[in-house]
């Protein structure tokens, strides 16, 4: 992590990890659709619980990492909600055998 020059560098930068954040959101993505046959009922698709340990996990590396814990936590309570609806939709598709 260096001191950019000019602007021109801070924008390739936030591009540059802007690619990285999206090849990994897609591969945490493909392990989300895995767990949709794990889970036999639609509550445990949404496990509360689970959401929750996880923000408050991504609440504490956001710390040790001089991130404000809020911000981490939109982005987080966005990105988990966003894949519990695809894989609640997965989990209905299996549920009516139409797994697509």
């Amino acid at each position: 992590m260096g001191i950019c020059k000019n602007l021109n560098e801070v924008r390739e930068n936030i591009d540059r990890l802007d690619n990285e954040i999206v090849k990994l959101i897609a591969e945490r993505s493909t392990y989300v659709s895995q767990a949709a046959n794990f889970k036999k009922t639609t509550d445990d698709v949404k496990a509360p619980e689970r959401v929750e340990m996880i923000i408050e996990k991504m609440r504490g590396l956001a710390k040790g990492n001089n991130l404000n814990p809020d911000i981490i936590e939109v982005v987080y309570r966005n990105m988990i909600n966003a894949f519990i609806n695809m894989e609640l939709e997965e989990h209905q598709n299996m549920i009516k055998g139409d797994k697509s």
